[in-house]
């Protein structure tokens, strides 16, 4: 049942947590930050972008005067691959905390604990075109980068001492995009990341249970209600989860259980870059602005057995909130006590799908 304007919580059975939905918060006054929106229009070639083909890159080296995807080991990356096995011994450090290092040795080794992590940080240009987001490119040129996440998921996973392998995209300024040439990383971590971590207990623990895939179920349900349901093909769907934190957080998933994005088929991969091109420009369209958010895939593990329980998904984070200019702040409560958002899904969900 759902209660549609009154405070209530939502549980998230991905992460096994709780959301405070406020939807009578939306009409309170606002005398906080408002962002300034960019005026700006950024060209098709930029000459001092360290992203645009033949140009020199922070880190000293030339890109190449590319004409697809461009894929680089990022020059600051966050890990390296030589960082080194894990190691008991890593767990405490002598000196952890100041005082007699014989003190902090005798400490118990599950308070003061650090491992030695191992990855792989690349970076995706989607095109050579300096200013053309998902949205603004040609079928072929999305179906491109999907196939080059393919790829480069591919490969990493040949390195035997990756276990997971994260695909995202920041867009935006305000998202902590460095540059607007459109782009994504990909990291490949030894260790599986905190929130993969959680949704893999989630899902195996259900599965489990039920024999079934959590997804699936969730998918199928979300399908037969349509309340939050914004776009969907023969083979992809765009929604608002029911358990959404942000104001227009929505999450991509397959019909088909599949657990990683190699698993895709041709049609599959032209399904997934039509709706994403939907979506994005959606969102676009909401506030007629080119539209921040985090993007990320979550695939199965790699390296690491058999994962029959996981569905490959993808969510969307955005933060605005009432227009171009506020934005969604996760301070105060929801830092300290629990995610608290000021729009019902159903209602995001509405919003969203009259755009279209």
């Amino acid at each position: 049942m759902v209660i549609p304007n009154t405070p209530h919580r939502r549980f998230n059975p991905l992460t096994n947590e709780w959301v405070v939905v406020s939807p009578q918060r939306t009409q309170r006054p606002w005398k906080g930050q408002v962002e300034k929106v960019s005026e700006e229009k950024l060209p098709v070639y930029d000459p001092e972008c360290y992203l645009c083909p033949g140009n020199t890159r922070s880190g000293g080296k030339v890109n190449p005067k590319y004409s697809g995807t461009f894929i680089f080991d990022n020059d600051f990356p966050a890990l390296l691959s030589h960082a080194g096995e894990k190691s008991a011994t890593d767990q405490v450090g002598e000196h952890g905390l100041d005082g007699d290092p014989a003190t902090v040795r005798n400490l118990p080794a599950r308070i003061f604990r650090q491992e030695k992590e191992s990855g792989i940080c690349r970076v995706v240009c989607f095109s050579p075109q300096h200013n053309a987001s998902i949205p603004d490119l040609s079928d072929e040129q999305v179906e491109r980068v999907i196939k080059t996440w393919i790829d480069q998921s591919i490969d990493l996973q040949r390195n035997e001492f990756i276990h997971y392998i994260q695909v995202f995209e920041n867009k935006g300024a305000m998202m902590g995009a460095s540059n607007p040439h459109p782009h994504c990383q990909i990291w490949a971590t030894a260790s599986i990341p905190n929130e993969p971590e959680k949704e893999l207990a989630s899902q195996s623990a259900y599965y489990a249970e039920s024999q079934t895939c959590l997804l699936c179920d969730y998918l199928s349900a979300e399908i037969r209600n349509r309340v939050r349901l914004v776009i969907e093909n023969e083979y992809f769907c765009a929604l608002v989860p029911f358990w959404a934190v942000w104001p227009f957080e929505t999450m991509v998933l397959p019909k088909r259980h599949i657990a990683s994005l190699p698993e895709m088929s041709r049609s599959e991969i032209a399904a997934l870059g039509n709706l994403l091109q939907r979506l994005t420009a959606c969102y676009d369209r909401l506030f007629e602005v080119s539209f921040p958010y985090s993007m990320g895939f979550h695939q199965e593990p790699v390296n690491h057995g058999l994962h029959p329980e996981w569905h490959l998904h993808a969510h969307f984070y955005p933060p605005l909130l009432r227009s171009a200019t506020v934005r969604k702040f996760m301070v105060g409560f929801e830092l300290l006590a629990s995610p608290q958002r000021d729009l019902s899904p159903e209602f995001a969900a509405e919003q969203l799908r009259s755009l279209l």
